[in-house]
């Protein structure tokens, strides 16, 4: 079998796993979902059958099990390559993938008390590799690192300057290897290279991020100090008023059942009382479910007022990108959106919106819009494949 790399994506639940050869194909992957619960599960994708998991696996048991069914059932060889690892956090630390070792563990578990239902999870992940593969090289790819070129003026909060020369208080924003994935394939298909493209990349899935790309650099974006703040998520509630934690101090509710409520209560779910999903909410606001429509209505309204303001850290716009689960199949959330941003001269065409922009290069914007509007799935497995072949140079 040829050399190949193997992706691995941990998250507070889950572990995704994707292998690649080195021409870029896909060759397998596989998910496993609800880890350290009693009904944990596994699947091949693409494969009908079963992949047993103990009862309550956790991470580690989880990549044991899927590197052993993919080996058994020839999808993968006995050794990679060479490994990536997604890590959500990297602080002012990383600015880009690194070769991990002793030191980089330590830096990442420094910031896991900014991503506490992340980073311990990713290290988790990265030490089970390594006493899997303890011969191959393992590559760190941040999600933090594209956003480390935000200027003080982007990323520093209104606060007392000692909260961030001491603790680190300060926007981060999160997503950006999609972010970086949509600056590279938006300039691609608009013909031009990303260091003289601008476009604005909205991400949109269960956790939302809107971000400006300033000559194919990060220069704004709404995610902060955390994955709570920005846009309305699917439970997350985005922007509040911060007074609102001192109020709800007041009416007795302690401060881990505010952060409880705030990431997993809000957003979509909090606001229809039924479901995170946007297509389930679309089903139920045709039905006559007032408050599902009201959630898809704020969710877009939210958006709109994003686009404007990323818009002021612009000299020019050559495309909107729509990426993301919601953003890549949702053409009533496109539709929606752009309805509030006819003034700055956004107007979509129906046709293409609802066939997703598939048959025509992803381009979905009216002959009448004074930008393009484009829909690009994203593919972050790929850019940390990429990045993991690039600083082992195995390819």
């Amino acid at each position: 079998m040829k050399q190949t790399i193997l992706v691995v994506n941990c998250g507070s639940s889950s572990l995704k796993l994707a292998l690649f050869d080195e021409n870029e194909n896909k060759l397998a992957s596989a998910t496993a979902e609800r880890l350290n619960e009693k009904d944990a599960f596994a699947e091949i994708d693409g494969d009908n059958r079963t992949v047993a998991l103990l009862t309550g696996a956790n991470h580690k048991q989880a990549l044991q099990t899927l590197v052993s069914t993919l080996r058994e059932r020839q999808l993968m060889p006995a050794i990679p390559a060479s490994i990536g690892h997604r890590v959500v956090h990297g602080g002012e630390t990383f600015r880009e993938a690194v070769l991990i070792d002793s030191k980089v563990m330590g830096a990442i578990n420094d910031c896991a008390g900014l991503a506490p239902l992340h980073n311990p999870e990713a290290i988790a992940g990265i030490e089970a590799s390594r006493e899997q593969f303890p011969d191959t090289p393992q590559i760190a790819v941040f999600d933090t690192a594209y956003h480390q070129t935000l200027a003080p003026r982007a990323y520093l909060y209104a606060l007392p300057e000692a909260y961030y020369r001491d603790w680190s208080v300060r926007r981060y924003g999160f997503h950006g290897i999609s972010h970086f994935f949509m600056a590279n394939e938006a300039a691609r298909r608009l013909g031009k290279t990303p260091a003289t493209t601008s476009i604005i990349s909205a991400h949109l899935g269960n956790g939302c991020s809107i971000t400006a790309i300033k000559d194919g650099l990060s220069v704004d974006t709404s995610m902060g100090l955390t994955p709570l703040e920005g846009l309305v998520m699917g439970t997350r509630s985005g922007d509040v008023d911060p007074g609102l934690f001192g109020y709800l101090a007041s009416r007795g509710m302690p401060l881990n059942e505010v952060h409880e409520v705030l990431n997993h209560k809000s957003g979509l779910l909090g606001i229809s009382g039924q479901t995170n999903d946007m297509r389930s909410l679309c089903n139920l606001a045709d039905n006559g479910h007032k408050p599902s429509a009201l959630a898809i209505e704020i969710f877009c309204f939210r958006l709109a007022k994003y686009v404007g303001a990323m818009m002021a850290s612009l000299s020019q716009l050559d495309a909107l990108v729509f990426t993301g689960g919601i953003g890549e199949n949702s053409s009533r959330v496109r539709e929606k959106t752009l309805s509030h941003l006819r003034l700055l001269g956004f107007y979509i065409d129906a046709d293409m919106n609802e066939h997703h922009g598939r048959d025509s290069d992803g381009r979905i914007e009216h002959t009448d819009s004074h930008f393009p509007v484009l829909v690009i799935p994203t593919n972050e497995e790929l850019v940390i494949a990429r990045e993991a072949a690039r600083l082992t140079t195995i390819f």
